[in-house]
C-alpha cells in the first residue's frame, strides 16, 4: 500500500507517542542489542505494519514515526530533541561557524528584499553588490511585493559553494543584473571586542561555536596591544553551544590545574573532568562576566567555573539554568537525535540545572521570574540551603537553578520592554536607521566616527517617526510608551545608524551606553 499525504488524526498520533516511548528510550540509550532481536523493537515494527496494512484509512506512517519520536524525547527532558534532515543543515551552520551562499546581510523592508551590507570579501562584494540594492528577481522569478519571508530568502540565496545564482537588482532607478558564484561565508560568534577605557577591554560572545576560541584568542591579542589590563566578558543572551569551546574559553582565564567542569552520565564513558592547562591568555588581569536570564548551558559553564574558582566577578541576573549535556546521534535517513547523555557540574560540585519535571512550568520559567519580581529585586530569589556550596575561597554559592551573580543588576521597571521588543520585531527601527544611514553616510564619514559619537543627537521627531512606522506595522502603543522608551529608542537608533555607516564594530561602543550590567561591571573593576 503506497503512502499518501493524508494526516493521521491526533488521538492516534498521541497513542503512538505513548506506545513507542519505551522503544525510543531503549534504542537511543543503550543500542546494545541487534534490532531484530529486541522484543520492544519487534513490537513497534509489528504495530507500524498493522497500521500500514490494516488501518481503515491510508496514512503516512513516516509522519507518525517522526511525531512519536518527538513526543518520546519530550518526555525525557526539555533539551533532548529530534531534528529532521531538511532542518539539520541550517541548525548546524550557526555552530559550525560558516555557511555557503552569496554573502550578504539582508532585510525585508516594505515587502522588498534589501541588501543591508555585502559581507567583506564575500561573493556579492566581489561582483559589486552594494548596500541599499533592492533584489527584485532571483533566477528570473519575481521576489518583490510577494510577501517574502526570511526562510524563503535563504532558500533562494544559499546553496553549495561553486554554484551560481542570477539576480536582478534595482539600484535607485537603474536595473542591474548580477551572476554570483556562491562560496563559504564565515559566521562570527563574537559580536564585539574593543577598549571601553584606556585599560578595560570588552568582549561579547553570542554563542559557543567551533570558531569561538579562535575568535577570542585573536581578540585578546588585539586588546592587549591596545593596553588591556582588565576585561569584561559579556555572555548576556548567550544560549550556549559546544561544551569543548566553553572549556577552552574558561581555560584562557584560569591557571594550570584549576578544575573547569565535570560531567556525569548513566554510561561511564560520559564521565569526564576538565582542568585548565598552561595556555591561558588572560590568567591574572581583573575580570568581570556579564550574565542574565538568557545565558545558558556553555555560557553557564564558563561563568560557573570562573565564579567557583574566585577568578571573576559575575554581574547581572540569575542565568537560565541548563546543566544538561546533549550528544548528536545521526539516523539513517539523514535526520538527527540530540540526546541528553550527562549532567555537568561546576568545580564546587553544583548542578545548575533547574527542575524540569513539569515541562510547561519549565518553558514558562522566565515569565514566572518576571511575574514574581525576581528580575527587579534580588531578595525575591530563594535558594534551597541543601544546595549550598563553597567556592575555592570559601564564598557561598548555590546550585539547582542557574548561576546567581555576585552583583545583581535589576531590569529597569520604568521601561516598557514589551513595546520596544515589538517595535524592534516590526522592523521599524532598522528600516529607519538603514534609510537615514544611507542618506547621510558621506556626510558623517567625512566628519568621522568620534565626531558622530560626541555630537550626533537623535531628535524626538525621529523617535516619533519610528513609532509612527511601528503603528503602521501593527505595534500597539500605550500613552506612556514614548516617555518610557525614548532613551532606549534613541540609543539603539544612534548605534544602528553608525553600523550602517562604519560597519558592525561601530555598534556596541554606542549601544553599550545603555547597558546597565556593563556600567556596573566598570564600577566593580574600579572605573566609575
Amino acid at each position: 500500500m503506497t503512502e499518501q499525504k493524508n494526516s493521521l488524526h491526533t488521538p492516534l498520533t498521541l497513542s503512538l507517542g505513548i506506545a513507542i516511548g519505551l522503544f525510543i528510550g531503549f534504542y537511543f540509550l543503550s543500542q546494545k542489542k541487534e534490532t531484530g532481536a529486541d522484543k520492544e523493537i519487534q513490537k513497534f515494527e509489528q504495530l507500524v505494519r498493522l497500521i500500514k496494512n490494516e488501518y481503515v484509512d491510508t496514512v503516512k506512517t513516516s509522519a507518525i514515526v517522526e511525531e512519536a519520536i518527538r513526543q518520546t524525547l519530550n518526555k525525557l527532558d526539555p533539551h533532548s530533541s529530534y531534528i529532521p534532515a531538511e532542518e539539520l543543515v541550517a541548525m548546524n551552520e550557526e555552530l559550525n561557524g560558516n555557511f555557503e551562499g552569496i554573502g550578504i546581510e539582508f532585510n525585508i523592508f516594505r515587502d522588498t528584499l534589501v541588501v543591508v551590507t555585502p559581507l567583506s570579501g564575500g561573493p556579492s562584494e566581489r561582483v559589486g553588490l552594494r548596500a541599499g540594492d533592492k533584489i527584485v528577481k532571483v533566477e528570473n522569478k519575481n521576489v518583490a511585493n510577494v510577501h517574502l519571508t526570511n526562510r524563503e530568502v535563504q532558500k533562494y540565496l544559499k546553496g553549495p559553494a561553486g554554484t551560481k545564482v542570477n539576480l536582478e537588482v534595482l539600484r535607485k532607478k537603474n536595473t542591474l543584473k548580477f551572476t554570483i558564484v556562491r562560496n563559504k561565508i564565515p559566521q562570527y560568534s563574537m559580536d564585539a571586542a574593543y577598549m571601553v577605557t584606556k585599560d578595560i577591554g570588552y568582549i561579547k560572545i553570542n554563542r559557543f561555536a567551533q570558531t569561538t576560541y579562535s575568535e577570542m584568542h585573536q581578540a585578546l591579542i588585539k586588546l592587549k596591544g591596545e593596553g588591556l589590563k582588565k576585561l569584561v566578558l559579556d555572555l548576556q543572551g548567550n544560549s550556549g553551544g559546544y561544551l569543548e569551546e566553553a572549556i577552552k574559553i574558561a581555560d584562557e582565564f584560569l591557571p594550570k590545574g584549576k578544575k573547569i567542569v565535570f560531567t556525569k552520565g548513566q554510561e561511564e564513558k560520559y564521565n569526564e573532568e576538565n582542568f585548565a592547562t598552561s595556555a591561558g591568555d588572560f590568567e591574572t588581569g581583573e575580570l568581570a562576566v556579564l550574565v542574565d536570564e538568557g545565558s545558558a548551558s556553555a555560557a553557564e559553564i564558563v561563568s560557573g567555573a570562573l565564579q567557583d574558582n574566585d577568578r571573576a566577578a559575575i554581574v547581572g541576573r540569575r542565568s537560565f539554568g541548563k546543566g544538561l549535556v546533549q550528544r548528536s546521534f545521526a539516523l539513517k535517513d539523514g535526520s538527527e537525535v540530540r540526546l541528553t547523555i550527562s549532567r555537568y557540574y561546576t568545580p564546587s560540585g553544583r548542578s545548575i540545572q533547574k527542575p524540569y519535571s513539569n515541562n510547561e512550568r519549565y518553558r514558562e520559567d522566565i515569565l514566572q521570574r518576571l511575574n514574581h519580581g525576581e528580575l527587579f529585586h534580588a531578595d525575591s530569589i530563594k535558594f534551597n540551603d541543601s544546595l549550598k556550596y563553597k567556592t575555592a575561597g570559601g564564598r557561598t554559592v548555590y546550585g539547582g537553578g542557574g548561576i546567581m551573580p555576585d552583583y545583581f543588576v535589576p531590569l529597569d521597571s520604568a521601561k516598557n520592554y514589551r513595546y520596544f521588543n515589538e517595535l524592534f520585531a516590526s522592523n521599524a527601527l532598522r528600516e529607519f536607521a538603514f534609510r537615514y544611514g544611507e542618506e547621510h553616510k558621506d556626510e558623517w564619514k567625512e566628519k568621522g566616527y568620534k565626531n558622530y559619537c560626541d555630537r550626533f543627537i537623535i531628535a524626538q521627531e525621529m523617535i516619533r517617526q519610528v513609532m509612527a512606522a511601528g503603528r503602521k506595522n501593527g505595534v500597539k502603543e500605550g500613552p506612556r510608551d514614548f516617555e518610557n522608551n525614548k532613551n532606549n529608542i534613541a540609543i539603539y537608533l544612534k548605534a544602528e545608524i553608525a553600523r550602517r555607516i562604519w560597519g558592525n564594530e561601530s555598534f556596541y561602543p554606542i549601544y553599550n551606553q545603555s547597558n546597565d550590567e556593563l556600567q556596573k561591571a566598570l564600577e566593580v573593576l574600579g572605573e566609575r
